[in-house]
């Protein structure tokens, strides 16, 4: 079976920092495209970030760029995203996604493109 587990939210004070996780079980990360999603309460689940299978190519939505970054451990079977500077509209349930098998040499933060889901992580940006 196919699954994306995704951790590593929390609550942190603004300015903070936290790396959030997926590790995929049941399949081989690198061939899949991987994004992350989150969505605040009341709000369209919006697309954060996503890396190419083969790692080459990333893509990030205009409010989180130069403070997130998106990476990923082949050997691991796990893509990261470090999320610095952490503000509060940054609070949401965030999620990833796969898409694959693919290769590709960009990613789009398309939420129908994707196949499968982790089952999120919150992260709160408070003081």
């Amino acid at each position: 079976q196919l699954q994306l587990v995704d951790s590593g939210g929390g609550l942190v004070q603004p300015g903070g920092s936290l790396r959030l996780s997926c590790v995929a079980s049941g399949f081989t990360l690198r061939w899949y495209g991987i994004a992350w999603f989150r969505q605040a309460p009341g709000k369209e689940r919006e697309g954060v970030s996503c890396i190419t299978s083969s790692g080459g190519s990333t893509n990030y939505v205009d409010s989180v760029t130069g403070r997130f970054t998106i990476s990923r451990d082949t050997a691991k079977n796990t893509v990261y995203l470090q999320m610095n500077s952490l503000k509060p509209e940054d609070t949401a349930i965030y999620y990833c996604a796969a898409i694959g098998p693919v290769v590709h040499s960009t990613c789009v933060l398309s939420r129908a493109s994707y196949n499968y889901w982790g089952q999120g992580t919150q992260v709160t940006v408070s003081s």
